[in-house]
């Protein structure tokens, strides 16, 4: 009880603390975010300035080949006096890009995009320089980030009083990429590593399902030996007991009786011992495999010979369809042996008990393999059972049917011996109507 509150609550911590990481991560890459914003915001505040200021105190090439026109009129002519001493008529559109360019260099803004403009201040909507995109890209304010600077002539300079009121505008379009870019790294490191946390939990969710499944098919093996052991055991303890009468040790038939039944609860526990040793040699990859020529077809019909009482037993029938032209292959006789008897034992153990045994075993030839396929009419799997069926310790749930013992370690053998003759096994069942084994084995070269 006390492992079944654990295992949740193991599970539960590791899902907090996982969405924990992630919820500190995503904060932490918005707050990054946020503070490389201010900073980038700052360091085009301080590019505007600077140019700015450069083309207040500057003169350029454009302004020296300037000469003013007799009869110019005050402000609203298209060529008045205070035009001609403007920025933007002192200096060229590529000048005026160049310093831009210069001044995001010196604050660490190197091939940043933008698009800028010099607007008359008294003037709404006029602008006399402006590059080509300024406009489309002045108007989306949601993603391109706008600076201003005025640019107004320094007191007690020549052009205080000539120099009109103007403004520079400086645009850096999709501001938000360049904040990502620059925290590439981090966001690219911080995903990484969140992405593995992430796996890891999977990884350890899914270690401690099989692990939680693995002590439970475990423990269903425990009782299942114990269970396996101590009828036999308990017989042998009546059969000793029994001997020891008189009345029976007088009795030639009833000694030989009791002392046939300990020997075949002897055989017995050897068997079970067998398997379980087998189970081990398995996990440890210690099977050897005596391998030489056998005749599948020969297998198979001493198997049924041997398993003719129980099918009997079962008023069970047997249809039998040996169509391989070829059955010789290289295996290891008894676990080949051991194999094929599972199989058939398998279908025996769960046929129904309100509706004869039909047992149907047959072979072909599949190019250079030999395919068994063993069918019945049992009670069948369901999904989750036939995904499962073959592996170690796992028993299907059989509802009413009781009689069924074992250890779950049969179809497991079946497998692992499959796969060590270079064969595969698969197994199609539907419940409540019965079971199809198909094994494919290489033929010999």
């Amino acid at each position: 009880m006390k492992n079944k509150k654990i295992f949740p609550a193991i599970i539960a911590l590791i899902s907090l603390s996982l969405l924990g990481i992630i919820f500190v991560q995503v904060n932490w890459i918005k707050t990054q975010a946020e503070l490389k914003e201010d900073q980038l915001v700052m360091k085009l505040f301080d590019v505007t300035q600077e140019v700015g200021e450069e083309l207040v105190m500057q003169t350029g090439s454009k302004f020296n080949s300037v000469v003013p026109l007799p009869g110019m009129k005050f402000p609203g002519d298209a060529y008045d006096i205070y035009r001609q001493y403007s920025v933007a008529n002192r200096f060229t559109l590529f000048e005026v890009r160049e310093k831009i360019n210069k001044s995001l260099l010196r604050h660490g803004l190197k091939d940043t995009k933008f698009e800028f403009a010099i607007a008359s201040d008294n003037i709404y909507g006029h602008y006399p320089m402006k590059t080509t995109r300024f406009m489309e890209m002045a108007l989306d304010s949601v993603h391109n980030k706008k600076s201003f600077y005025p640019l107004t002539p320094v007191g007690g300079s020549l052009l205080e009083s000539l120099a009109p009121e103007e403004i520079l505008i400086i645009v850096v379009p999709e501001f938000k990429s360049y904040i990502f870019q620059s925290l590439g790294w981090l966001i690219a490191g911080s995903i990484l590593f969140t992405i593995i946390i992430v796996t890891a939990f999977f990884l350890t969710f899914g270690t401690l399902i099989r692990q939680k499944k693995l002590s439970e098919m475990k423990s269903d093996f425990i009782n299942n030996m114990t269970h396996e052991l101590k009828t036999p055991l308990a017989t042998i303890s009546l059969a000793v007991d029994a001997l020891k009468n008189e009345k029976v040790l007088s009795n030639d038939e009833k000694r030989l009786y009791f002392t046939q039944m300990i020997r075949d609860e002897n055989k017995r526990m050897n068997k079970h011992v067998e398997t379980i040793l087998q189970a081990a040699q398995m996990d440890r990859n210690e099977i050897q495999l005596n391998k030489k020529d056998i005749h599948v077809h020969e297998v198979i019909q001493k198997v049924l010979e041997n398993l003719q009482l129980q099918i009997q037993d079962k008023n069970g029938k047997v249809e039998l369809q040996l169509n391989a032209s070829n059955d010789l292959m290289e295996a290891d006789e008894v676990h080949f042996t051991n194999l094929i008897n599972n199989l058939m034992d398998n279908a025996v153990k769960y046929s129904k008990e309100d509706e004869p045994l039909l047992l149907k075993v047959s072979t072909k030839n599949t190019g250079k393999f030999i395919r068994v396929i063993v069918e019945d009419n049992g009670i069948g799997m369901s999904k989750e059972t036939v995904n499962r069926v073959f592996e170690k310790f796992y028993r299907a749930h059989t509802g009413n049917v009781h009689n069924v013992k074992g250890f779950g370690l049969g179809l497991s053998y079946v497998k692992t011996m499959t796969e060590a003759h270079d064969g595969k096994i698969k197994v199609e069942s539907v419940l409540g109507k019965g079971s199809v084994f198909i094994a494919e084995f290489p033929l010999k070269k």
